[in-house]
């Protein structure tokens, strides 16, 4: 079969695919058909539920599969590859980036090249400077200080300047083991754009790395381990846990939630070789490739705008648009700083967000190159939130004081079971907690998603630097509406319905108190097992690699 007709084949094949799957859920969805229920419907199980706890199972049951196949690799790697470490710099906190070096001089890898580049150039960024010299050592390092960057001239820069400037960063980058730039602002993609196009084809392969990241010595062999493995991977990506677990609360939540999306998520998707995102802190590639797209990685536009976030999930968006796979391993470790204020870890998700639905559109271009199960999971993710938020809307303005009760509970039963499995499958206890941020995705997430497709063309780095934290309010707006739109609804709710009945009362009161229970069980661990080590430095890092 002529290989245009076989692609043409499976375009069509996997649009009808994705069409039947949105169908099938829309269908359920709308038409609400039962399986079984109570008189009056005050309890029922439906087939939108049924689907919805079957791709649960599915999910988590591939994410097993995936870990067992884990633990059975053992190939010793081929050291006679050569790597190189970009770390991407911005206003970084002294301490994390002592800790990120520091890191990376245990990598047990030979002859680990690394370059960091920050971005920005002024006497406010020279600290940075100064701590690579000092923690990486003068014998092997090398660093310059440019005025411009590959794509804006610094001011007063001449055309013989610039050149210059290109030359030297070329020669400092591969002829040099440590090598450290700081450059004209540009954003994080022209960050890495800088030690990408600099680095050239004079390795074979490209690790990634934030300058916020703790990094596990054995982490670049596994990475390389499933790249050598199979040359039909053209990325993988690690197990990226958080730094700063004890913090706050919200960095303790963050923390099962991260552990939930690489694990479970990612380990899922890599069983079927299609991974939708190498997060930044951890990630390798196979610099062939890289080379390849990377003019196009970095001229990316969207609606007729540069796109100046989303780096890594476009990053492995090109990887899959020429039909390698990507992988996931959890062999591979690293810790990473996460925010521990509200509004600041408001506006990360919210640009995550904008990335997220930004690249959905771009993947779907190459659905048609990997396994089934990329096009079912993103058809079930990407319009999940809108039937969530669907729900919640009628529930709350056309359905019963029962109803919104029970749609709490169930949001919280699915969480205890979920975090149940984690439980098993990590062996940690502290994976009960889990169930805890669906809170903070039905009151935050929610509206920010919503928020973030409503400004997908701002640009920007999103969250400030770490070193001189940035307060910014506006992600609040959407939070706050969303507030106000489901007190309404409550409010409405509660006018305009009829006197209970002795049976809805029943449910009412014992939903109440299962409601309470579960809120006091959870807040009574939570006092008893995480609050007494938060603000604890000593214990902030779990894993033994962060005592750096």
């Amino acid at each position: 079969m002529p290989g245009s007709l076989s692609t043409a084949l499976r375009v069509v094949g996997t649009s009808l695919f994705a069409v039947a799957v949105l169908g099938g859920i829309l269908a359920a969805y709308v038409t609400g058909y039962q399986f079984i229920h109570t008189e009056k419907h005050y309890l029922s199980f439906g087939l939108y539920g049924a689907i919805l706890g079957l791709h649960l199972f599915i999910q988590s049951l591939f994410a097993f599969l995936e870990h067992r196949r884990m633990r059975g690799e053992g190939r010793p790697v081929r050291l006679g590859r050569s790597v190189a470490l970009c770390i991407a710099a911005y206003q970084e906190d002294p301490d994390y980036l002592k800790k990120c070096l520091r890191s990376v001089k245990r990598i047990a890898f030979p002859d680990l090249k690394v370059v960091m580049v920050v971005d920005g150039n002024g006497p406010d960024d020279t600290y940075m400077l100064d701590i690579f010299q000092d923690v990486m050592g003068s014998e092997r390092s090398g660093s310059y200080v440019w005025r411009s960057n590959f794509h804006a001239r610094g001011e007063g820069e001449t055309e013989a300047g610039l050149r210059e400037g290109l030359t030297r960063v070329q020669a400092l980058v591969r002829d040099t083991t440590y090598s450290c730039i700081l450059q004209k602002w540009g954003g994080k993609r022209e960050v890495m754009y800088t030690a990408f196009r600099a680095l050239g084809d004079s390795v074979d392969y490209i690790q990634v790395c934030d300058s916020d990241t703790v990094l596990d010595p054995a982490c670049t062999a596994e990475m390389l381990r499933i790249l050598e493995a199979d040359p039909r991977v053209g990325g993988v990506g690690g197990d990226v846990q958080i730094l700063n677990k004890y913090d706050s609360w919200l960095s303790f939540l963050s923390s099962v939630r991260y552990w939930m999306a690489f694990n479970v998520e990612r380990a899922c998707q890599s069983y079927f070789g299609c991974v939708q995102c190498i997060s930044g802190p951890l990630g390798m590639y196979r610099n062939a490739l890289l080379q390849q797209f990377l003019e196009d990685w970095y001229h990316q536009t969207f609606l007729g705008s540069k796109c100046s976030f989303g780096d890594d999930r476009h990053l492995t968006n090109r990887v899959l648009s020429l039909g390698y796979q990507t992988k996931y391993t959890a062999r591979s470790k690293c810790l990473t700083e996460t925010p521990t204020r509200y509004l600041r870890w408001l506006n990360q998700q919210t640009r995550w967000s904008k990335s997220y639905f930004r690249e959905w559109l771009y993947n779907a271009l190459w659905f048609h190159k990997h396994h089934l199960w990329m096009t079912y999971e993103s058809v079930v993710t990407g319009f999940f939130p809108f039937f969530l938020i669907a729900t919640v809307i009628q529930l709350f303005y056309r359905g019963r004081i029962w109803n919104i009760l029970l749609f709490l509970l169930t949001v919280q039963l699915v969480g205890v079971i979920k975090a149940t499995y984690a439980c098993f499958l990590r062996g940690n206890a502290e994976m009960i907690f889990m169930s805890l941020y669906a809170l903070l995705y039905m009151s935050s997430l929610l509206p920010a998603k919503i928020f973030a497709i409503a400004t997908i063309n701002k640009s920007g780095w999103g969250t400030s630097g770490r070193r001189t934290l940035v307060v910014n309010f506006v992600g609040l707006l959407p939070v706050s509406v969303w507030v106000a739109v489901l007190l309404g609804g409550l409010a409405y709710t509660a006018y305009s319905q009829d006197l209970f009945s002795d049976t809805e009362v029943a449910f009412l009161v014992s939903g109440a108190i299962l409601y309470a229970c579960y809120w006091l069980a959870l807040f009574t661990l939570y006092l008893a097992i995480v609050a007494r080590r938060c603000g604890k430095r000593r214990e902030r890092c779990g894993l033994a690699f962060a005592e750096v």
